[in-house]
């Protein structure tokens, strides 16, 4: 019996390989791009062993073991740069979870849809807008030296306020222009959420006497609560990316302090000052963490929301 079940199984497997097999045939040039791109690149991980040199090549350079990761420990500025890193990545992820949330509820309590269509085209730009463009835009506008938003600060009586050369100022900007540049976006998780809340809901509390704020706080706020917590233990895994493009773009030496992130923290070392070996330590324990904490989410996602990818 176990036998023909196991027969049974084996030619539906076989059916449902031919069945779907231009699904599969499709998935060939994904899987190329994701070979060539992500996973033939990593044989450079035992620079990070060596103490590489360019005009000898990985063959050629001489290997030093675990000196280099030594070397990363001791460095006295890898312990801010880490710091830096979970900071701003900690008010990113918070920000960027509350920000849309808010969002869709306040959406949610709009009659008029015309106004929903406009308000939702409106705050999804910016998310297809690149950081390139984005920085020079910010540049701009918040330049002490007459930048709109200074301006602004200036006529109510304040004074000029350095958003990209203070530290502490950088670290909000970098915080609210990407909370700006994504909200919108990360809002069509919520309303997704929304739109599967079953509408017998609201009209029971309402014939209960509810107001449209209590059916908010008890209907409509713990409908999304699961998804935001699904979001927000997925996000463990990404608070080492702090975001490279943003960073990049916008700071400066006067900010490296509080500013600095790994991955400019990496760019530095290993283009701008040429220590290859270095750079790829640093960026090697950073996937390693990132890995680590990535398994932790996903774990804690199932346990907590019974959240499962497969």
């Amino acid at each position: 019996m176990a036998d023909q079940r196991a027969e049974q199984i084996i030619v539906k497997k076989r059916w449902n390989m031919a069945r779907n097999w231009p699904l599969h045939f499709m998935l060939i040039p994904a899987v190329l791009f994701t070979v060539v791109f992500q996973y033939l690149p990593m044989a450079g991980l035992v620079i990070a062993f060596q103490d590489f040199k360019p005009w000898l090549g990985i063959t050629g350079s001489k290997w030093v073991g675990l000196a280099n990761f030594r070397f990363l420990f001791l460095y006295p500025d890898i312990q801010q740069v880490i710091w830096n890193t979970l900071v701003i990545a900690f008010f990113k992820i918070v920000a960027g979870l509350f920000a849309p949330l808010l969002f869709a509820v306040l959406l949610n309590e709009v009659r008029s849809m015309g106004f929903k269509r406009v308000s939702q085209t409106l705050v999804y730009l910016p998310h297809f807008l690149s950081w390139v463009i984005l920085g020079g835009i910010l540049l701009d506008i918040l330049s002490p030296q007459g930048g709109m938003v200074n301006k602004l600060v200036i006529a109510f009586g304040g004074q000029p306020i350095f958003f990209l050369g203070d530290g502490d100022w950088f670290r909000f900007t970098l915080v609210f222009s990407d909370v700006w540049k994504e909200f919108g976006f990360g809002t069509i998780v919520f309303l997704a959420s929304l739109a599967g809340i079953n509408p017998a809901l609201y009209e029971a509390a309402e014939v209960d006497g509810a107001t449209r704020f209590k059916q908010t706080v008890h209907i409509t706020i713990p409908a999304l609560m699961p998804m935001a917590v699904v979001l927000a233990t997925l996000s463990i895994g990404n608070i080492l990316n702090a975001g490279f493009d943003q960073v990049f773009n916008l700071y400066n030496p006067l900010v490296y302090e509080k500013g600095d992130i790994i991955d400019t923290f990496v760019y530095r070392m290993g283009i701008l000052n040429g220590k290859m070996s270095f750079a790829t330590t640093v960026g090697l324990f950073k996937s390693v963490v990132a890995t680590v904490l990535i398994v932790i989410s996903y774990r804690l996602a199932y346990k907590i929301a019974n959240y499962r990818v497969f």
